[in-house]
């Protein structure tokens, strides 16, 4: 028996949550922050590195890192991707860039210091080294003064140097896809199916980079560069379109918005398949346990190994429908779990996570005699695990949110939503 017409449900029922603040998202970060700090536990202790099955699963710990990548590219795209399929006007690109560094800045400018005095006190009347550390430019440096990915407690910050690059390059690559979308003519299908063409292309790109990094002859500092990275901000950014088009396509039950409902109906699917990815990830296919990767082939494996996991674990959570909405079947463990205040607190605060865990790490090894590659996992990551988010919650409580709170004096204004509707 079928419902009649008053009983249906609106068509825009079931679609991905159309704006304010995903909280789901937040955990996802959470994990992200969480597996990195993992990862460097487990390399600095030797856990990583130890033959067996344990110490390949700790090392794949830097898939966190493609999460970060992947939700850059849905967050901040958004707003580029609604204009596009809309044919209005993007973001305000001296407002975006203002924020974003805001946001990125003042909280590593106190680490950067804080990781200079204490490990890298030859540098301190170096000029050159305090512009690069500080303007986030040091993995360009084509004779570096440090070893490894970065300064002494720095290390993990090559990613942060890769978003940046990714934040200022996003309006010109936005503005190039909005171009292209356009030529197609008023159709949202049309332009979104562009989009998602030239988010193909800057995936392409990446392999690109791929083949300079390794040929004519191999350049392991390009693997910290933001052209290597693209096809991973790119997973983010298709998922953007794939939510702005579920609000603009014709008919109740079209294709994109059967995808959109169905992949959150399947969110157990998607995270056991991130698992089986990152058990894939594991194995030598991707390479070496520790930095980088020796050969172009394994390189490729690499990269679509990470881009595989940022989509299966962050696809039915981006597009989860907003919280005042049920939560679809087969996807309220996910919301339930991603939307707990423990790991909506440890999302909100991951930043600092992220900021502060080579310090933590470094000072704690310090304290108790440890040299490299030697000591206890479980008897480092317990207590560098608290410190870190003690540090990263005071780090939120008393620079991100004051100079978020500075910055954006006009946070109650009304954010247009694909819906005709207005969230604060």
């Amino acid at each position: 028996m079928t419902a009649s017409p008053a009983e249906q449900p609106p068509p825009e029922a079931g679609l991905p949550q159309a704006a304010g603040r995903q909280e789901g998202l937040d955990g996802v970060r959470a994990l992200a922050a969480l597996m990195v700090l993992v990862f460097h536990v487990a390399m600095e202790t030797g856990a990583a590195l130890a033959p067996g099955a344990v110490g390949a699963l700790l090392a794949r710990g830097e898939m966190g890192v493609p999460l970060f990548f992947a939700l850059s590219g849905f967050l901040l795209y958004r707003p580029w991707a609604r204009s596009a399929l809309d044919g209005t006007r993007g973001p305000a690109v001296r407002r975006y860039l203002w924020r974003r560094g805001l946001r990125v800045l003042p909280a590593y400018w106190i680490v950067a210091v804080t990781a200079m005095l204490l490990w890298s006190r030859d540098q301190i009347t170096s000029l050159p080294a305090w512009t690069e550390v500080l303007t986030l430019t040091f993995v360009y440096d084509p004779d570096p003064w440090w070893v490894g990915t970065g300064p002494v407690g720095l290390g993990q910050m090559w990613s942060l140097c890769v978003e940046v690059g990714f934040y200022l390059a996003l309006p010109l690559l936005s503005a190039l896809l909005a171009r292209g979308a356009a030529r197609t003519g008023r159709d949202p299908g049309a332009r979104a199916r562009r989009l998602l063409a030239g988010l193909a292309a800057l995936a392409g790109v990446a392999v690109l980079a791929t083949v300079v990094q390794f040929y004519p002859e191999p350049r392991p500092q390009m693997h910290a560069w933001p052209p290597r990275t693209l096809g991973m901000f790119a997973v983010g950014m298709a998922l953007a379109v794939l939510a702005e088009w579920a609000w603009r396509e014709a008919g109740p039950d079209g294709p994109v918005r059967r995808v959109c409902r169905t992949l959150p109906r399947s969110a157990a699917l998607c995270w056991l398949t991130a698992g089986a990815v990152y058990l894939a990830a594991a194995t030598p296919a991707t390479g070496p346990r520790f930095v980088g990767v020796d050969g172009f082939w394994v390189a490729l494996v690499d990269m679509a190994t990470s881009m595989l996991f940022a989509f299966f674990v962050i696809a039915p959570v981006a597009l989860l429908p907003g919280p005042a909405a049920a939560a679809p079947a087969g996807a309220g463990w996910l919301a339930a779990l991603l939307r707990h205040p423990v790991a909506v607190f440890l999302g909100r605060v991951s930043y600092g996570v992220f900021l502060w865990q080579f310090v933590v790490l470094y000072l704690w090894r310090d304290f108790t005699g440890q040299e490299v590659f030697t000591g206890s996992f479980w008897l480092d990551v317990v207590p560098v695990t608290a410190g870190t988010v003690l540090l990263a919650a005071v780090t939120h409580r008393w620079v991100e949110e004051p100079v978020r709170r500075w910055g954006t004096a006009d946070r109650h204004r009304p954010v247009p939503d694909p819906t005709g509707r207005a969230d604060a």
